[in-house]
């Protein structure tokens, strides 16, 4: 249809909607907006070709696969119709107020991809999946082939794990409806029958208090979800392991509870003086000494009903009197805001430490939160059994454990534990551990035992060791043996290095949903999309880089308007630059700036957190371009770059000679200067001012030191801005120092072969062999574990101009 239609029934010089103008965006977009208009309907609108295919939804959609709801094509919409809310005025096509219902990405079924979305809207047979706020998950939008009316489609949910059997009303969660309820929340029905996975904590060194907070003991066992559907119990691990059979007596205490429930908390032996004891608990059986108790912490559904829309508080006072009267099956009280107290009295008792939980935090099933907080006092960690040694003097079964955790895909040696085994324990691991065997070492480097004798087994084995401290080369020091773990799999048993932050649990590469990071919801789509295509890097290595890195680039982007450098496409697409942004989440903060260019204010996107970090890569942000100069003090920049430009005909040697001309500069004038790769073909110098100079005093400054540089190579380098005016010199470029202008930022990805970082340097590293692919998306984290952040003084000192121009010019 393109917008002629659109075209024709809309006065423009009446009506608020975007004019009819096509775009190359392509960026998988699309709008649910409640219109209520003559009659009260839903447009539903998917970016496509250049344009927004829209029908009218009567009756809203549904998240019931049994609702098949009445679709009405209507003409193509302008893709600027993404973000329209507003009155229609009386008079005009459509009038009425129109409110955005719903918005996210959208893609073609993973089953239904050898088909485009064109051909499958020419074939009226459209197979998508929604990534939205209230909509997601797989529909079908199917034609009715119907001649006498030929624009009749079915919009129809498909069954997965977002859709529910119960009855969808679109108005129960739109923003204008008195009973709505968690509008953000897709509805998904609970279900006692089926294994629902826990709620993740994150963990922190350091207690503290607060009024917002709930605290409750760190029981040091099994975490054990209850769920118990028409009588039928099951207990199940965090990994969905059956426990019944091992705690029979458990499965007995609940059979007497007259209630459906899904029931969270954490099953412990304890012994007489109520202390956990986690060995017992490991070889528990009828004759283990000790008593067996099941603390429940929280509680995701009672009796038809979902409670994970309830904020803590609510959920927790419901439990006493659902367990009451139970053996085994005891209530997990809590204190409010006084954190340190509880503390200090559970480990001077001898217990592991706290929980602290937001009281207002949601629960969130197989997601780990920030809202949920683990604070232990004694050193704990599961670690991987990757082989044995023989007992030196004979005495023993054998002599130590030798221990692993992954750093990345590959297992690191993290030490061996000869300690806190009983005979009986040490045989039983024996039996178990030589079913095991095998000839080679798992580890990428094979490690340094001390002439101690090794027996190799497949890292399948998971123990829990407790110890003193960690080594600065990542060995535990003192480790204590206590016990096996069969409730986690090994691939999450990370060394520290090489720890996940909170967020990265929660998605996996081929799921998309929204993921919890510091309280807020991003977004996160399309995980498998290739955007390196030749590396074979996609969307999740992106975002988890950015996760990973976080709080090393962010003090280089907070409270700085960004230039998003979109390639929602890949590095082989086309990107383009936005900045002026609308539709976003409530939580991103932005900031109008007026644009003389433009002659209007632009709403600058604002990176203020790990969130915004990870909304801006979802959206194909493989680079990120702050301002030089912060909100609080705009036409002041932070530093000044020099950017060491090539032309196509010089080589990064080269590049290389010029930066070390430009560090001798810098030494003369006694400028503290900072280098980093561009990531692409360059380097840039940073000068710290510490925002003492506005810009154009910045860039005159800049401008001076330049030709200081091009004194120096003359041969290599040119002050000459038109590239055919270069004669094959590196461009000296002084002129990114205007205010609005932006460049790479430091530790940002660029899209270029390979995944390049755009990599802070070391000065001494700025010579002959340097690459710019010796920083990429894989081996950073590692760089910044080992040398820490090398720009970081980039921020607090500053450099004295005049003071500098002296030392120059003398």
């Amino acid at each position: 249809m393109a917008l002629e239609d659109y075209n024709k029934k809309r006065d423009f010089s009446k009506t608020p909607e975007p004019a009819a103008e096509l775009s190359d965006d392509n960026a998988g977009r699309f709008v649910i907006q409640r219109h209520h208009a003559s009659r009260l309907h839903y447009d539903l609108r998917l970016e496509m070709e250049g344009v927004l295919k829209s029908w009218a939804v009567p009756k809203g959609p549904s998240m019931n696969p049994n609702d098949k709801r009445l679709a009405i094509q209507t003409e193509d919409h302008p893709v600027k119709y993404l973000s329209f809310h507003g009155t229609i005025p009386k008079g005009n096509y459509g009038a009425g107020v129109m409110k955005i219902w719903d918005e996210g990405t959208y893609r073609i079924a993973a089953e239904y991809e050898d088909m485009n979305l064109v051909e499958q809207l020419e074939k009226g047979d459209l197979k998508i999946e929604f990534f939205g706020k209230k909509i997601r998950g797989a529909f079908a939008l199917v034609h009715t082939k119907r001649r006498e009316a030929n624009n009749h489609w079915l919009l129809i949910k498909k069954k997965d794990k977002y859709s529910t059997d119960l009855e969808y009303d679109a108005e129960v969660f739109s923003d204008t409806s008195t009973t709505a309820r968690n509008k953000n929340t897709p509805v998904k029905k609970l279900n006692p029958g089926e294994f629902v996975k826990p709620m993740l904590a994150t963990s922190i060194k350091e207690i503290f208090n607060d009024k917002a907070w709930v605290y409750e003991l760190k029981w040091d066992g099994y975490r054990v979800m209850v769920q118990i559907k028409e009588g039928k119990v099951q207990l199940y691990s965090r990994n969905g392991i059956n426990y019944n059979e091992k705690f029979k007596a458990l499965v007995k205490d609940l059979e007497l509870m007259d209630h459906d429930v899904i029931l969270d908390g954490e099953v412990v032996v304890v012994n007489e003086d109520g202390l956990p004891q986690f060995q017992a608990l490991q070889n528990y059986d009828e004759s283990t000494s000790g008593a067996l108790r099941y603390y429940v912490f929280d509680m995701l559904y009672l009796n038809g009903h979902s409670m994970v829309d309830l904020n803590l508080l609510e959920r927790k006072s419901l439990i006493p009197e659902v367990i009451e009267n139970l053996t085994y099956t005891l209530y997990c009280d809590h204190v409010e805001g006084m954190g340190a107290a509880l503390y200090k009295k559970a480990v001077d008792a001898g217990m592991e430490g706290v929980m602290a939980k937001k009281i207002d935090s949601k629960y969130s099933p197989g997601y780990r939160s920030e809202k949920w907080l683990k604070i232990k006092a004694v050193e704990t960690e599961e670690a991987i059994i990757c082989g044995y040694t023989d007992s030196v003097g004979g005495g023993a079964v054998f002599g130590s454990l030798i221990l692993g955790m992954y750093k990345g895909d590959e297992l690191k040696y993290i030490g061996n534990c000869g300690s806190g085994f009983s005979v009986k324990d040490q045989r039983e691991l024996l039996a178990q551990l030589e079913k095991l065997e095998v000839e080679k070492h798992p580890f990428k480097r094979k490690p340094n035992l001390q002439s101690r004798t090794p027996h190799w087994v497949s890292p399948l084995l998971i123990c829990e060791v407790k110890f003193s401290e960690w080594t600065k080369n990542g060995i535990m020091r003192h480790p204590i043996y206590k016990g096996l773990r069969n409730d986690k799999i090994p691939h999450e048993i990370s060394a520290p290095g090489d720890k996940k932050k909170v967020a990265t649990a929660n998605f996996s590469n081929s799921g998309t949903n929204t993921l919890e990071v510091g309280g807020f919801e991003v977004p996160i789509s399309n995980l498998d999309k290739l955007l390196w295509p030749e590396s074979g890097y996609t969307k999740y290595d992106l975002i988890d880089y950015y996760l990973n890195i976080s709080d090393y680039i962010l003090p280089y982007l907070k409270d700085r308007p960004q230039n998003l450098h979109r390639h929602p496409d890949g590095i082989k697409s086309a990107g383009f630059y936005q900045k002026d942004n609308e539709n976003l989440p409530v939580w991103i903060e932005t900031e109008e700036i007026f644009s003389a260019s433009s002659k209007k204010d632009i709403n600058y996107f604002l990176c203020q957190n790990e969130a915004s970090l990870l909304y801006m890569a979802n959206l194909g942000c493989i680079e990120i371009n702050p301002w030089h100069s912060r909100l609080n003090n705009l036409e002041y920049p932070d530093y000044t770059i020099i950017d060491l430009d090539p032309s196509k005909e010089n080589t990064f040697e080269e590049v290389i000679t010029v930066a070390q001309a430009a560090k001798e500069v810098l030494d003369d004038a006694k400028i503290k200067g900072f280098c980093k790769t561009s990531g692409s073909s360059g380097l840039h110098i940073y000068i710290p001012l510490n925002a003492k100079y506005t810009y154009e005093e910045a860039r005159n400054f800049t401008k001076l030191i330049c030709y200081f540089i091009e004194q120096k190579v003359p041969q290599l380098t040119s002050m000459v801005r038109a590239v055919k005016d270069r004669k094959g010199k590196i461009y000296l470029d002084y002129l990114q120092n205007r205010r609005g202008q932006t460049i790479a930022g430091p530790y940002c990805l660029r899209p270029k072969p390979g995944a390049p970082v755009s990599a802070p340097l070391k000065w001494e590293e700025v010579k002959s062999g340097l690459k710019i692919l010796d920083f990429n998306i894989k081996n950073m984290q590692s760089r910044i574990q080992e040398k820490g952040d090398l720009f970081t003084n980039v921020l607090s000192l500053e450099t004295d101009m005049m003071d500098a121009i002296q030392r120059l010019e003398g």
